[in-house]
């Protein structure tokens, strides 16, 4: 009982906190479709892989279309990992007061740490990365750090390989981006969802996201599809 409530306080920590930041900050619904894929090369490298469709309605409203690819080396197995990446970023702009947008071209190299840790059954992720942006003809550099939470739902069941078979889990992660220049807080990025594991290398996710800016915020219906190759 007491692990039970310790999970659920942390989760309630995680996913309610931020939101005491965006008090009279004007909102907008918006949608992201992500495919998230990891392909393992050997027990050290690996190859990362991502596309997220992002709209600014529900569907066809396009805010930006972001691919990602990196590789990376496990230092130790499954736990800790630094990746080398790169990404092309193309974000959709409205204009001011108007209907109308501008395209923006991003450039982006990243180096990241990931490591894995499981407490009380709660998986644990922390992922920090550094971001060069070349931002059409401008150069920004951001530190992120994202701190995640994976928590199976149902009584633990092992197959014959010792691996959990419950299907459905919930998740929820904190992500906050800092700026090199002289406004240092550029977003916060605040999620909980529902997860379904469809097989050991194959889930699938639905939540909802808040991204809170300086004095603005976004909300938005994520789908994520996570492939293990």
């Amino acid at each position: 009982m007491k692990s039970t409530n310790l999970i659920g306080a942390i989760l309630a920590v995680m996913l309610i906190l931020p939101f005491s930041k965006i008090e009279a900050q004007d909102s907008d619904f918006g949608n992201w479709l992500i495919y998230i894929g990891n392909k393992k090369l050997n027990k050290g490298w690996n190859i990362h892989n991502e596309v997220q469709y992002r709209n600014y309605n529900a569907i066809g409203d396009l805010e930006q279309l972001l691919l990602r690819t990196g590789v990376g080396y496990n230092l130790t197995e499954n736990n800790n990992n630094v990746l080398l990446g790169y990404g092309y970023i193309l974000s959709r702009n409205y204009l001011r007061n108007t209907d109308e947008t501008i395209d923006v071209n991003e450039h982006r190299i990243f180096q990241q740490y990931t490591t894995n840790q499981s407490v009380l059954g709660v998986g644990i992720t922390h992922r920090y990365r550094f971001e060069e942006r070349f931002v059409e003809d401008e150069f920004k550099f951001r530190f992120r750090y994202f701190l995640s939470l994976k928590m199976p739902l149902g009584k633990k069941a092992l197959d014959e390989n010792e691996v959990d078979k419950r299907k459905f889990y919930l998740s929820a992660y904190n992500e906050i981006f800092l700026n090199s220049e002289t406004t240092v807080f550029d977003r916060n990025r605040v999620y909980g969802g529902l997860g379904y594991n469809l097989s050991k290398n194959v889930r699938i996710e639905a939540g909802y996201m808040n991204q809170f800016f300086e004095n603005s915020s976004l909300d938005q219906f994520n789908m994520i599809a996570f492939v293990t190759f």
